[in-house]
């Protein structure tokens, strides 16, 4: 896959795409990132639907049936999780930087 135009991922796209590794409905995204962030991640309505949005733009995420007719439920598509997986991937390299005594070595 080549680069897409969103990446890197924002804070809150890369949480709403781990939460919705199990479907999910809008206020129970907001929770599963707050419990997922320890608390330091909080997503507001417009935020969230905003980031929903453009997710389903790029197929991303999808919304799924619900016998719930109040809530939209939402999962994420095989292509989001390979964007995951290509954060996953950049994320562990800036990770290897720091471990590997590279950041040590800089004078920042």
């Amino acid at each position: 896959m080549k680069r897409h135009k969103l990446l890197p991922l924002t804070e809150t796209m890369h949480y709403i795409l781990l939460a919705l590794r199990t479907p999910l409905h809008g206020y129970a995204i907001m929770q599963k990132v707050e419990t997922m962030s320890n608390g330091e991640v909080r997503i507001a309505a417009g935020t969230l639907y905003g980031a929903i949005e453009n997710l389903m733009k790029y197929n991303w995420i999808v919304l799924v049936p619900s016998k719930d007719t109040r809530r939209k439920v939402y999962r994420i598509t095989d292509e989001g999780l390979e964007i995951l997986e290509i954060e996953k991937r950049r994320f562990m390299h800036i990770l290897s930087l720091y471990e590997g005594g590279f950041f040590n070595d800089e004078k920042v």
